[in-house]
């Protein structure tokens, strides 16, 4: 059908917009309560952008000539922003569901990791498997996240240690970022673990003068463009020397900053990066006091990630202290073969009852906050004119039941809308 516009969303109880005023993260009191309309409707223009918002009968007024390629009555229901999953590692071969066990009977973490298992299984692993091995079980995972609200997610390589199979990874997240309608954040993880047979100042060198002068390269010619640099700095993984330096070679080719750190052991890592003005800091389960101060002055935002304290018994990141000092607090699902976990509305959920998060801080950190993370908080996590038309549509009257029900996603999410098109429908 001809006509100017791609989609109308009619009368909805609940439009949660999170922000009304382009704000690029919110923090502090600007958590309290976010911006909702009653009431309302919201057109999206064939370039997949949101061009009206407001209040159902004057939308009705200013598009009454208009026709629209899709109507979609929102009566009884609530559209909110599509979820954005700030922190992922999904391409990989050789999950670990053999190591929950151990877990579950009290091994650590490093433990696992030490007699072989944890990162070093999925990389044996995803280095024998083929980039269409890889790449296919990735799209069902980008469907899974999809199907629980996610349309914009971080995605990681990491499980090649090498510079073949990271470059592997990141030709498997460059195709899904072209072929597929959720949008993608790529992210280098070559520094994820020290290869067997290198000690860490070792594998700094070759991923400092092999694979980012590689990657620069191929960000140069369009073949992989890759927006975020990431290291583990962790005791008995990189320390703060190989870290910075890694950190630093990654943000001189054009990369952001958005590492791991501070996760099973007090690195100062948040201090590092405040210092290095990183766009992220992931985990940060053991982060100083002074660590926090640094974070909220830099603006540097915190992914905190309730499924690994949860699944891997560690104490929760301290997410109120953080909020309290003004750090922008973001989430992530953090899936991979450690972390099965797919959905945004668990992580908000754990966030609340486990981080004492309220609802409305825990949604902020899963749109606006997690855009900010990745840099692209201009275009995502927000309903605002301008802004990309990501969405979703719940069949309920209030937009909280998104989180208070625990694993109800499934039968609340009536469509997820990427760019102004359905790309998932009950």
């Amino acid at each position: 059908m001809a006509g100017g516009h791609s989609l109308l969303l009619e009368n909805a109880q609940q439009v949660v917009l999170v922000c009304s005023r382009g704000e690029r993260f919110l923090a502090r009191d600007a958590l309290r309560s976010l911006a909702v309309l009653e009431g309302a409707s919201l057109v999206v223009g064939k370039d997949g952008f949101i061009k009206a918002i407001g209040p159902a009968d004057v939308i009705r007024r200013q598009f009454s000539g208009e026709t629209f390629e899709e109507i979609i009555d929102c009566s009884g229901k609530c559209i909110l922003p599509g979820l954005v999953d700030a922190h992922t590692h999904p391409v990989w071969a050789g999950e670990r569901v053999h190591e929950f066990a151990m877990k579950l009977a009290g091994a650590t973490y490093m433990e696992i990791h030490q007699a072989g298992g944890g990162i070093h299984f999925t990389v044996e692993r995803t280095r024998q498997a083929s980039e269409e091995e890889l790449f296919r079980s990735f799209q069902q995972r980008l469907q899974c996240m999809m199907k629980a609200g996610t349309t914009l997610v971080e995605c990681k390589s990491g499980y090649g240690l090498d510079l073949e199979t990271e470059l592997k990874m990141l030709r498997v997240i460059e195709r899904a970022r072209r072929e597929l309608d959720i949008g993608i954040s790529a992210t280098y993880c070559g520094a994820h673990s020290v290869p067997k047979g290198k000690t860490a100042t070792e594998a700094a060198d070759d991923i400092i003068n092999n694979h980012l002068p590689k990657l620069k390269e191929l960000g140069r010619n369009g073949e992989i463009h890759v927006d975020n640099i990431d290291v583990f700095c962790e005791k008995g993984v990189f320390d703060l020397d190989s870290t910075r330096r890694i950190l630093q070679r990654g943000k001189d080719i054009g990369l952001q900053i958005n590492f791991h750190g501070d996760e099973l052991h007090p690195m100062k890592a948040a201090e590092l990066g405040a210092e290095l003005g990183a766009q992220a800091i992931s985990h940060l389960e053991e982060v100083s006091d002074e660590g926090i101060v640094a974070m909220a002055t830099a603006r540097c935002s915190a992914v905190l990630l309730p499924t690994t304290a949860y699944m891997l018994r560690l104490k929760q990141p301290r997410a109120r202290k953080m909020l309290d000092e003004g750090v922008i607090v973001a989430l992530g699902s953090d899936f991979n073969p450690n972390a099965y976990c797919f959905s945004m509305p668990m992580v908000m959920h754990l966030a609340c009852v486990n981080m004492r998060m309220s609802m409305p801080e825990a949604l902020a950190a899963a749109t606006i906050n997690a855009a900010y993370a990745l840099g692209k908080s201009h275009t995502h996590g927000s309903l605002e004119v301008g802004k990309q038309g990501d969405l979703i549509i719940i069949n309920s009257s209030r937009w909280e039941h998104l989180i208070y029900q625990f694993g109800g996603h499934h039968e609340l999410i009536e469509y997820v809308i990427a760019k102004g098109k359905v790309i998932y429908k009950t």
